[in-house]
């Protein structure tokens, strides 16, 4: 059995990957080479807010294909309706697909934002070897998760294998096999350059029992997902992943993904193996 964190379920990307995407520290050794947001993926243009489902679909397919790397940065806002409480935290995100077809992931959350102050509040997500670090910085709190057997390999985008159910580099047919999915009107709140399809699982699939309702709204100049919103299946908890600043296929070292050394004598480190 799997074991996927909850707020590596809640970006994407995801993601969105997802999500995700300032106030956003630099990556270790420096920041990515400038290179040019805009990677044409192959597939059909579609204007922004026009309702064709279908070139949609086909937009995030191809770009799926052709996404080795990603930086972002990023703002989760996550919100409980049965406590009426809202947090959200903003930072930075870089995402590789190694050669393997395994893929590491980080998220370096910088500040926490209430509707009266900002906080520096650090926190740091890796994903990568199967192995998932977590680490509080206010608490000097690090625990280290392995989620994956050795030579496992996670698809974070693969609907009803990844954390982050989305329809990157992923058919049509296939999507729409798990989700009834459609064009949403154009919105004023609709960030600018973006098309919005909502996709919800359809019944009795894996993906019903997590959620009620995916939405995506995907930007028409980097093909890519620039908002993700998903609400719980009882749609108590709403967990909303902004994306800006989408550098496509940037080069990437391992720096990139390694944290700093702690002293692990100050620290409370805890190591949890797989369970199965």
């Amino acid at each position: 059995m799997k074991r996927t964190p909850t707020r590596i379920a809640s970006l994407v990307l995801p993601l969105v990957m997802g999500s995700t995407l300032a106030c956003a520290q630099p990556a270790p050794g420096g920041n990515p080479a400038p290179v040019n947001p805009v990677a044409p993926a192959g597939g059909p243009a579609v204007p922004a807010g026009a309702p064709n489902v279908d070139a949609i679909l086909d937009q995030l397919d191809q770009r799926g294909q052709t996404l080795d790397t990603f930086v972002a940065d990023v703002e989760l806002m996550e919100e409980d309706a049965t406590l009426a409480t809202e947090n959200t935290r903003v930072g930075k995100l870089w995402y590789q697909k190694l050669p393997d077809g395994s893929v590491r992931l980080r998220i370096a959350f910088t500040d926490r934002l209430t509707k009266n102050a900002k906080q520096n509040d650090p926190i740091d997500y890796v994903l990568e070897g199967g192995r998932l670090i977590e680490r509080q910085h206010a608490k000097k709190l690090e625990v280290r998760r392995q989620i994956l057997k050795p030579g496992e390999k996670l698809n974070p985008f693969k609907l009803g294998e990844g954390p982050v159910p989305l329809p990157i580099g992923q058919k049509k047919e296939d999507v729409k096999k798990q989700f009834d999915v459609t064009a949403a009107k154009p919105d004023k709140e609709d960030p600018a350059g973006t098309s919005h399809v909502m996709l919800r699982p359809r019944a009795n699939t894996s993906l019903s029992r997590k959620f009620s309702l995916i939405d995506v709204w995907v930007d028409q100049k980097s093909q890519m997902p620039a908002k993700i919103m998903t609400a719980d299946r009882k749609e108590e908890n709403i967990k909303t992943t902004t994306l800006k600043n989408i550098q496509i296929n940037p080069k990437l070292a391992d720096e990139d993904f390694k944290l700093p050394a702690i002293d692990e004598t100050k620290w409370n480190v805890t190591v949890e193996t797989l369970k199965e």
